[in-house]
């Protein structure tokens, strides 16, 4: 593992135990998932790339729109899914036909692989990486060494 990803993980753990609150992104007071990237990003990189806007529950799944998606390539550096390295952000579909709303940080790699999410009910956690969370990664991302 490289220091920047070392760097990524150490943070993202940082954030275990922040409870879980749709569109929040404050360490100890509560995020999402897009929450804990934003955080992580902050920690690591400095100011976020762009303002959020405000974004339902389902994130647009009723239209199809991959928002989440675009974001992501937006401001990070695409990777093929079978490239896994420690820091990557795991962008998740969470059923099939659904549009990809859910994202986690590659932590542990390995047979024991393990990524850090934050969801309803349980706030950020650190889990296993077990083979129905694999089924639904959709694309992989690396931050990029500097903000743009």
């Amino acid at each position: 593992m490289t220091e920047f990803q070392d760097q990524i993980v150490t943070a993202a753990r940082g954030w275990i135990g922040t409870p879980y609150v749709h569109q929040g992104a404050v360490k100890n007071a509560g995020c999402d998932c897009l929450g804990l990237l934003r955080g992580v990003w902050r920690e690591v990189l400095g100011p976020e790339p762009e303002v959020v806007p405000a974004y339902s529950m389902d994130w647009s799944e009723p239209q199809g729109d991959e928002r989440l998606w675009r974001a992501a390539l937006r401001h990070l550096e695409p990777k093929e899914l079978s490239d896994e390295a420690a820091g990557d952000v795991l962008l998740f579909r969470m059923r099939g036909g659904a549009v990809a709303k859910h994202l986690g940080l590659a932590a542990g790699l390995g047979p024991d692989a393990t990524f850090v999410h934050a969801y309803s009910g349980h706030g950020v956690t650190e889990s296993p990486l077990s083979a129905p969370w694999r089924r639904r990664i959709v694309a992989r991302f690396a931050f990029p060494t500097e903000a743009n």
